[in-house]
């Protein structure tokens, strides 16, 4: 997974997502850009990750671990234009979270990781240059990168599924490496 820009913003979906999986710092260490999460998801979306991180048992590998070891930096809007975006986007798509990622992707040229297929779909309108990622384009290449074993990786999708709730949409271009991951027993 090649990123084309200096900095990937994880919108709240994906940040639950990769938590779930109990990996979180291995994941985010294993992408060649800056994490950034926008201020508004840290302190107003991320409130079922309590729930997901209770499950985990390492306190290390945390999202506010990786907060400490800066891993991942949260961003708040630094320009009049990020803050009209903002406004804009929250008013088009009913989301803060989102919004909130979109408009500092799109004002400092980052890319965007989502799981908001309709996200997914205004985003790639309003801003077609930036580059657009999922959790499982995340996933996939940590999988790949730290040539996870088959077993290892069925145990880390399972997580993700079940702590955070996910299944990859029916037309994810990565359903099938999914679905052929997830059933190995």
């Amino acid at each position: 997974m090649l990123i084309n820009h200096s900095h990937l913003v994880l919108d709240a979906c994906c940040v639950l997502n990769l938590c779930a999986s109990g990996h979180l710092i291995k994941i985010l260490k294993s992408i060649s850009a800056q994490v950034v999460v926008a201020e508004v998801v840290s302190s107003k979306e991320l409130i079922t990750l309590k729930r997901v991180e209770e499950c985990i048992e390492n306190d290390l590998d945390t999202f506010e671990g990786a907060i400490s070891q800066g891993i991942i930096e949260i961003e708040d809007f630094i320009t009049e234009s990020e803050q009209n975006d903002f406004i804009n986007y929250a008013f088009q798509l009913g989301d803060d979270g989102e919004s909130a990622t979109f408009a500092i992707a799109a004002n400092r040229n980052w890319a965007v990781a989502t799981d908001d297929k309709r996200a997914i779909s205004f985003f790639s309108r309003e801003a077609s240059k930036i580059q657009l990622l999922s959790s499982l384009d995340i996933l996939k290449h940590y999988a790949d990168e730290t040539q996870l074993p088959p077993l290892e990786l069925n145990t880390l999708l399972r997580e993700v599924r079940y702590r955070g709730k996910y299944i990859a949409h029916k037309n994810h271009p990565l359903r099938g490496w999914w679905e052929n991951s997830i059933k190995m027993n």
